[in-house]
């Protein structure tokens, strides 16, 4: 959390976010945002946090990871006044594209973005709805860098603390700053 989230906001945000025990799979405790999506206030206390962190990095643009990651951060683009360009799985965007492919578990994915989105002038915050194992921020930050852009940084709604995404995006971040609202 950082020191621009009032403890209010994050409880606020923290008491929306229903645990769904079993889903998808038996064994998971899945975090679902839908009910802090469905509460006007508390989506508007997450946007307008989300859009201060991307004004204070100096964010040009947001990019938002499918899917859920566009929910956030289409609002919050609007908010400080930026672009938003989707990271989409590959496949999904039409025309020329840059495309990533990384690691997961049990096999790879591979996420696309189109390029002349980008220019070299653009600094730019990945926003995502969770921190989990980190690939796809990982691999988004890659894309970032090979359209030629600068990254400002990662935000998310929550962090799964348990799991290795932190240290994975690390080195990838190469000094720009991991901004979490919310670790579990």
């Amino acid at each position: 959390m950082t020191s621009s989230t009032t403890e209010s906001i994050r409880e606020l945000l923290l008491s929306r976010i229903r645990d769904v025990p079993d889903h998808p799979k038996p064994g998971v405790l899945f975090k679902d945002i839908t009910p802090l999506l469905a509460d006007p206030a508390a989506f508007a206390a997450l946007t307008e946090t989300l859009a201060e962190l991307c004004v204070r990095h100096g964010a040009t643009k947001i990019v938002g990871l499918e899917a859920r990651g566009f929910i956030l951060a289409a609002p919050v683009a609007i908010r400080a006044g930026l672009g938003f360009v989707p990271v989409r799985k590959a496949g999904k965007l039409p025309g020329a594209t840059l495309r990533q492919a990384y690691d997961l578990e049990y096999g790879t994915a591979e996420i696309e973005i189109h390029a002349e989105d980008l220019s070299a002038d653009d600094r730019i915050m990945v926003i995502d709805d969770i921190l989990a194992t980190g690939g796809t921020a990982e691999a988004s930050l890659e894309l970032i860098r090979r359209a030629g852009a600068e990254v400002a940084g990662v935000a998310v709604l929550m962090e799964l603390g348990f799991l290795p995404g932190r240290a994975r995006l690390e080195q990838g971040l190469r000094g720009a700053p991991l901004e979490v609202l919310i670790t579990v």
